[in-house]
């Protein structure tokens, strides 16, 4: 059929409604016809009509129309682009489509946008040709053209911006749609033009809205929809309603574009020109991401743990269901922390957000942001990408700024029960980020507040008895780490002096079964470096890091010698080349934690327990054993980990003092003696 025959039929099917397949039609057609008419009037009328069609509108496919609108001047722009290429590549074939070239082509479909059809519509038709024509380098337009049609994308957004509210819900998801697609491809200078107020606004609704996602309701129908087996496992059904949804809302345009959308709301909030915009986007922020945290407290897969599902999940839940709700929440969390990167840069460069209490408020709210989604940032590593480490090492460093803001949130995020061991998986996920974010704050708090905030919470999960369960053992190692941090505070000196050695008690009875050889030691060294020189302590309490030491000699004389199992902690790289794999035994791994306590010890110390070490090291019977501790010993002497003074005295003990023979040979030192001299009873006169 001829294309102008075609085009009247196609331009009758516009008016009305018509089923599925119709439609799909009608759209093909009229992506054929926009790359196979030669009057560019015609193509100016067949967008004039497309923009305003039935057939496209009245359709109850939602943000899909949008998307198809797009879609079609896209395609026909490519296809238009490729014709002009082959045209003038081989000018003895037949022509190929129209034979309108890519700038009359343009044009006449611009001109198409007119008063019949919405700004936002028309902000749809320019971001396809834009795409079509110049995405992926095809440069098909002159450079004056682009820079107009670029001039057009802007102000047909900037306008829709500001009257979408009357034309429904429809137009917000379509703007935030097509500045999606156009964004890339405008220039610096056409970006800025952006009305970067309004766009933020829209995209937070968006983002989080029923074409985004949906307010967290997903979860509530999910758990609706899970229920207990015979096996007393838990079943979320692939034929469940529920996750037919999540199935619908993974296909849904904005969310399988949330990559780049999540990227257009972050720019929004650099283009804002009214700083209480930014603040409004974060509470939008705040508030979606605590719809998540209490949707997934009531959700029963809430207590299921990494280490369980196999046994807590029925067969078609893990291999199915299971995979596709985590893959969801990670795009959840993804997307909001990458908003959330934008607004926590943006308060370090805004003078307006600079100001004391708006800079703490947004750290304080970020980081309850990031605590409200730590049940998915917490979990297989989620938390490992850059957006992430920015966001929550940025917020506590602007949070530890003033003590008010610190203790604000350290009594806001505190939800600990007095026996962690009662309490459910979901609360000991909130507990790890406390203590996480705790061991930040102590330089910047009161002693007090340190007391009450840090490590009373903290000493709750140290002071749990009998085996350590797995998904515990990550709360038991940060309120470790976050006691440390504490201690090693010298304004904190009175509350160390009190807590050294009931924490060095705790340390003990958790090796070996509830932390490994490394992790002990590192613990045990930095106490021995707190009360030690020059740390205030040593002067207010001399004799706590002799105290200390005695505490390690008597454990090391009761302590087992067969070796210890190998444990999962990962290993940064200096541990590693210092342990090297290494088989120990408990007796050698606390022998080795003495050697290595060996640079914070005061000097008049220092000689003595040379020799006790040394003597520590000879009784370890094993010689597998004994040989990776006796390495580390003579490291110590060599290698300047003690300074000046302490090698200066172990130099002579080593050579002078009978040091030598009792590492090497495990010999008592010989004491010098003048020639002739009369022994002990072994020795026969010499006269």
């Amino acid at each position: 059929m001829p294309a102008d025959r075609l085009l009247n039929t196609v331009l009758q099917h516009l008016q009305d409604v018509h089923d599925d397949a119709k439609t799909d039609q009608i759209i093909g057609t009229t992506t054929h016809l926009l790359t196979q008419l030669a009057n560019p009037l015609n193509l100016g009328v067949l967008t004039s009509q497309l923009l305003a069609s039935p057939a496209l509108w009245q359709r109850p496919d939602g943000l899909r129309t949008a998307l198809r609108v797009v879609g079609i001047y896209s395609t026909a722009s490519r296809r238009v682009h490729d014709n002009e290429l082959e045209n003038r590549g081989n000018r003895a074939a037949p022509r190929q489509g129209g034979g309108v070239r890519c700038d009359d082509w343009a044009r006449a479909v611009v001109q198409g946008a007119d008063d019949k059809s919405r700004r936002w519509q028309h902000l749809l038709v320019l971001a396809g040709v834009l795409v079509g024509m110049e995405g992926g380098d095809r440069q098909a337009l002159s450079r004056s053209l682009r820079n107009k049609l670029e001039t057009a994308v802007v102000t047909a957004a900037n306008l829709s911006l500001d009257s979408y509210m009357q034309d429904g819900a429809l137009a917000g998801v379509s703007i935030v749609m097509g500045v999606n697609y156009a964004l890339p491809l405008l220039s610096d200078w056409h970006k800025s033009q952006l009305n970067g107020d309004a766009l933020l606004s829209l995209a937070m609704w968006a983002m989080t809205g029923s074409e985004g996602f949906h307010g967290a309701q997903i979860l509530d129908d999910i758990n609706r929809d899970t229920s207990e087996t015979a096996q007393h496992t838990l079943l979320w059904s692939s034929q469940s309603p529920s996750f037919r949804l999540l199935q619908d809302l993974d296909t849904r345009p904005l969310m399988a574009n949330m990559g780049p959308v999540a990227k257009l709301t972050a720019f929004a909030v650099h283009q804002a020109a009214d700083t209480r915009s930014v603040v409004r986007a974060q509470d939008i922020l705040m508030e979606f991401s605590y719809r998540v945290m209490d949707a997934w407290r009531r959700n029963k897969f809430s207590e299921v743990q990494p280490a369980n599902e196999v046994s807590a999940l029925s067969p078609e839940t893990l291999q199915t269901t299971w995979p596709a709700m985590w893959q969801f929440l990670r795009k959840l969390l993804f997307a909001s922390v990458v908003v959330l990167e934008a607004i926590v840069s943006r308060s370090l460069l805004d003078p307006h957000m600079l100001v004391d209490k708006t800079a703490s408020d947004t750290a304080l709210k970020s980081l309850h942001i990031l605590r409200h989604l730590s049940f998915i940032s917490l979990r297989n590593g989620n938390d490992a990408f850059a957006a992430y480490r920015f966001a929550y090492l940025t917020s506590i460093d602007v949070l530890s700024r003033g003590s008010a803001a610190c203790d604000s949130f350290l009594q806001a995020a505190q939800t600990m029960v007095s026996d962690p061991a009662q309490a459910n998986f979901m609360q000991r996920t909130l507990d790890l980020f406390y203590l996480n974010v705790a061991e930040h704050l102590p330089l910047a708090m009161s002693t007090e507040a340190c007391d009450q905030l840090i490590i009373r919470p903290a000493s709750a999960y140290l002071s749990l008895e009998g085996p350590m369960p797995a998904d515990m053992m990550a709360n038991f190692e940060s309120a470790h780490s976050a006691v440390l941090s504490v201690l090693s505070c010298p304004q904190h000196s009175a509350l160390t002096i009190r807590m050294a050695p009931f924490y060095i008690a705790k340390l003990f009875e958790s090796f070996p079964s509830q932390i490994s050889s490394r992790q002990f030691r590192v613990a045990f060294r930095t106490v021995m470096q707190i009360v030690s020189p020059p740390f205030p302590i040593a002067a207010m309490e001399p004799h706590l890091s002799e105290t200390l030491l005695e505490m390690l000699r008597s454990q090391i004389l009761g302590a087992g010698t067969s070796p210890l199992p190998a444990t999962p902690d990962v290993l940064p790289s200096s541990a590693a080349a210092e342990d090297s794999g290494a088989a120990q035994s408990e007796q050698s791994a606390l022998t080795l934690t003495l050697v290595e306590s060996m640079p914070f010890l005061p000097l008049p110390l220092v000689e003595e327990w040379l020799t006790v070490a040394a003597q520590s090291l000879n009784e370890i019977a094993d010689p597998a054993l004994r040989e990776p501790v006796k390495k580390r010993f003579q490291e110590h002497l060599v290698n300047g980990e003690l300074d000046v003074d302490r090698a200066g005295i172990a130099v002579a003990w080593w050579g002078t003092k009978g040091g030598r023979e009792l590492v090497l040979f495990g010999a008592s030192p010989v004491h010098a003696m003048m020639s002739g001299a009369l022994g002990g009873p072994e020795f026969s006169s010499k006269l």
